[in-house]
């Protein structure tokens, strides 16, 4: 069964907490926060820690209940089970504040490559190339694999926690550690609204926690692990940034060091770390200021680990929402070879990307929505701050970001209260303390902090959440993937044919661990009585590929909507009964298995069924009564899938006939077509120029090339009004099946482009051909081939001149 392998132990969780936490925040707000406030911004930080802290209890709890992927999402989806509206506006909120979150990072990094370190003759390029490029490059990093993520996490959050040691080992080698501790006592003010204003601009930078709660399915042992590591990261960031705020203090003691006022130095935010630590690690290399570039490279790293842990949790929401119905369920598909959910990280990455084009374009310099003249004053929580062009489109996505992320944190204490009352005897590995008073008190203070956040930011943010439960509202969501389908009767064999076992188990797993490596064939049977058929020539295409396969067949009954699963059980007993029976009675020399399922949607029981048991082929009948099945199966399935018709000995594979197409389906068939060539099959590459609009012609070398030079190959050169009256008539005075690929236009009009295979199976019924439609697994980058091939195939089509001796020809 494909499923996520938990690869990631406590360094890496731990690791996705502090470099989460260790962001942007700390580099921009330290300079204004000692400015404003002195040695108090660390009460202020130290007072956002415990209000974080709050609900990170709250995630500690539901953490050690609920090991899943999708942390807040998961946790109230869970304890709110009959609310979907409620549980999807949580998921989208979050998953919208993760993302919003990774934007914020990668656009600020952006803005530090443009600054610091991208040459002048390099500023032609648009504000967040490098932010996009970023987001892409991580995004394609979290596809590949969780562990790899993971290991690259420790290292960048390594890496930058070792740039704010040596920064703050800088700060006291230079000062001198008494006089450090001096100036720092002697610098605290008395200034509550100040601290209270401090402590809501630096909540954001501990929000870290609830991405590894979000990660929970990737983590090793994750209800011992999770709790652990959101404490320990919580109260390393903490001391980590006292020690940042007691080295920002300590600017006073260089002050000859330095070539402004030190209140003019604070007050320029992202930078303010780097003029510091110039001063306190007073080194150049080739004019070259050591210290400016060690917070730059510091800052780097924050905001790209920042962004990887955020993009790995926002994934995983996705993935969950996808299998609740609450998203489309391509979202929850987990890729067959790296175990990640491809689809839901492609999306974040998506979702990031405009995110960070958008709120640079439409807010930023010279944006529609921002007819302010560059670098004005503005205020933020109180205190008197010049924004720069730049920064405007920031400041609007700060506040998008936290908005998205600050709500559902406070609908996660509400859940903790709501599940302690519903579920009072559950089993909790934590336990949160003073509850409910402790999670009412972590709702206000979330709920609070709203009031701070940028105005535009959370415009936008209150917007885009309404317009996007409209639409769940119109959609109306879909069933959960545990709803959609059920093995009703559990594989059956030879062996264990009659023992009657069932199985009402949805979670029942058909493949064994000895199984797994053998090559598997997946027989979805809708007409009882092509059951054998189909078999024995998944049978015999097995043994092209393996000297043991298995066939797993699965008969589908469907049942209607509002229909309860008991009523058809014994229909799905009584069907999987009498195709053992069939079976039984037949001479097939490759284990089997038969198994009955009942479903709401036939199509995504096959496909399901294909992912979770790893089937290596799918074998069906060609679409006939619901084409939309087998279509959906072809462009959906985690494997190649042929397509059956017309045979009535599939054990005679002698001679097979191969039409000299070209395409991905095409080429893909070849690898069977050469297998039997191997296997001794005489084998007829069947060229056909079409005299009329039946086609378009291709060349039979590619095809060729393709088989066994050793093996029995003959090309035929046949001239006919179509592709298709020229393949199956050569077919039929040859005997033996045809062999063609799927076609690429099945997803436009048919009576526009036409479908090759389409003509041939009409054509093939009349003349006693069997036929065998071959369609290879479609990738994301071949399907967006194939929605531009019709267009390539038509201009084709006008613009290729026919020649009587013909040279081209595609069936595919």
């Amino acid at each position: 069964m494909v499923e996520h392998t938990r690869t990631l132990g406590f360094p890496v969780a731990f690791a996705i907490g502090l470099g989460t936490m260790i962001a942007a925040g700390i580099f921009s707000l330290s300079g204004i926060a000692v400015y404003q406030i002195g040695s108090t911004a660390v009460i202020a930080f130290i007072l956002a820690a415990i209000v974080a802290g709050i609900t990170a209890a709250s995630y500690s709890e539901f953490a050690s209940i609920y090991s899943e992927n999708g942390g807040g999402y998961l946790f109230t989806s869970r304890t709110f089970d009959n609310r979907d509206l409620l549980t999807y506006s949580i998921g989208m909120s979050l998953f919208l504040g993760y993302t919003g979150t990774t934007a914020f990072y990668l656009a600020t990094m952006d803005h530090w490559f443009f600054r610091f370190l991208i040459p002048e003759s390099f500023h032609f390029l648009p504000h967040g190339t490098f932010g996009v490029l970023t987001a892409i490059l991580l995004g394609v990093l979290n596809s590949r694999g969780t562990e790899e993520s993971g290991s690259f996490q420790v290292i960048v959050t390594a890496a930058k926690v070792a740039v704010l040691i040596i920064f703050i080992g800088g700060m006291f080698a230079s000062v001198g550690v008494g006089p450090a501790i001096g100036e720092f006592t002697g610098s605290f003010q008395v200034e509550p609204v100040g601290t209270v204003s401090v402590a809501a601009l630096a909540f954001i930078t501990f929000f870290g926690f609830s991405a590894i709660a979000a990660s929970a399915g990737e983590i090793i042992e994750p209800r011992k692990t999770v709790p652990r590591a959101i404490a320990a990261s919580i109260l390393t960031v903490t001391v980590l940034y006292t020690f940042v705020i007691v080295a920002m203090v300590n600017i006073t003691n260089v002050t000859g060091r330095l070539a402004r006022s030190p209140d003019q130095i604070l007050q320029l935010g992202e930078t303010a770390m780097g003029a510091v630590a110039q001063a306190f690690i007073p080194i150049s290399v080739a004019g070259v200021p050591v210290g400016t570039y060690l917070i730059v490279a510091g800052a780097i790293f924050s905001m790209v680990s920042a962004s990887n842990a955020s993009i790995l949790a926002a994934s995983g929401i996705g993935s969950l929402m996808g299998r609740q119905g609450q998203a489309p369920r391509r979202l929850s598909r987990i890729h067959p070879n790296y175990g990640t959910p491809f689809w839901s990280t492609t999306t974040a990455t998506g979702v990031i990307v405009v995110l960070i084009v958008a709120f640079l374009t439409l807010f930023g310099e010279n944006g529609m929505f921002t007819p302010i003249p560059v670098n004005f004053e503005t205020s933020i929580a109180g205190f008197s701050v010049v924004i720069e062009e730049f920064a405007l489109g920031l400041n609007a996505l700060t506040g998008f970001a936290t908005l998205n992320l600050l709500l559902p944190l406070a609908f996660v204490n509400g859940a903790l209260i709501y599940s302690r009352r519903k579920y009072p005897d559950m089993g909790r590995g934590f336990r949160v303390p003073g509850v409910p008073a402790v999670p009412i008190l972590g709702i206000i203070a979330n709920v609070a902090l709203i009031y701070n956040l940028p105005v535009v930011g959370v415009a936008v943010g209150l917007v885009l959440t309404i317009a996007l439960i409209g639409v769940y509202l119109l959609w109306g969501g879909a069933p959960d993937v545990e709803e959609l389908f059920e093995r009703t009767v559990s594989a059956r064999s030879p062996i264990n044919a009659n023992s009657g076992t069932t199985a009402t188990d949805s979670g029942t797993e058909s493949t064994t661990a000895d199984e797994s490596d053998r090559f598997r064939i997946l027989v979805p049977v809708g007409r009882l009585h092509r059951a054998a058929t189909h078999v024995k020539l998944a049978a015999t295409l097995g043994k092209m590929y393996d000297e043991n396969p298995i066939v797993q067949v699965v008969n589908v009954t469907h049942i209607p909507d509002q229909t309860p699963n008991e009523i058809v059980v014994d229909d799905a007993n009584g069907r999987v009964e009498r195709i053992t029976e069939s079976l039984g009675t037949e001479d097939i020399d490759v284990e089997y298995t038969v198994e009955g399922h009942i479903c709401r949607d036939i199509a995504f029981d096959i496909l399901q069924t294909a992912r979770d048991d790893e089937a290596d082929r799918i074998v069906m009948g060609y679409p006939e009564d619901h084409p939309e099945i087998a279509q959906e199966v072809e462009y959906e399935a985690p494997c190649d899938v042929l397509y059956a018709q017309g045979f009535e000995d599939p054990t005679d594979i002698s001679t097979i006939n191969v039409g000299a197409g070209g395409g991905p389906h095409h080429s893909a068939s070849l690898s069977l077509v050469r297998a039997m060539a191997e296997a001794g099959s005489h084998v007829n590459v069947i060229n056909v120029t079409p005299s009329g609009d039946g086609g378009t012609a291709e060349d039979a070398t590619d095809t060729v090339e393709q088989l066994p030079e050793t093996g029995s190959i003959e090309v035929q050169e046949v001239t006919a009004s179509s592709v298709a009256e020229g393949l199956v008539s050569t077919a039929a005075e040859n005997g033996g099946p045809l062999i063609i690929g799927a076609t690429r236009t099945r997803g436009l009009k048919r009576w526009v482009f036409g479908s090759t295979p389409d003509r041939v199976i009409n054509l093939a019924e009349g003349a006693n051909v069997p036929v065998l439609v071959y369609a290879s697994e479609t990738g994301l980058s071949q399907q967006m081939g194939n929605r531009l091939f019709p267009v390539y195939r038509y201009y084709k089509q006008l613009t290729t001149t026919r020649h009587p001796t013909g040279s081209e020809q595609t069936p595919d």
